[in-house]
């Protein structure tokens, strides 16, 4: 059982720092007031196939580490409380 918990701590640390590198590295995805004020369209090619690109990649890879760090963070908790 020891030999897992250390396994499962290494594996949470690395979740962990490659989450927090994928959240820094994301551009902003929100503009805010001024795409109201201008009236941009969402129905186009690019937002149609954003999924596709580097960003939403990105987006879809810190939702799976989320998910993956809150699943660890729970079954942890569960180890150290046994």
């Amino acid at each position: 059982m020891e030999i897992a918990k250390w396994i499962l701590i290494v594996i949470y640390f690395i979740v962990a720092l490659a989450l927090i590198i994928l959240t820094l590295i994301q551009s902003k995805d929100d503009e805010g007031l001024s795409s109201t004020i201008t009236g941009s369209s969402t129905n186009n090619f690019y937002e149609k196939n954003k999924s596709r690109t580097k960003e939403g990649k990105q987006k879809r890879w810190t939702i799976i580490l989320a998910i993956v760090f809150a699943i660890l963070t729970i079954s942890l908790g569960i180890i150290y409380m046994a």
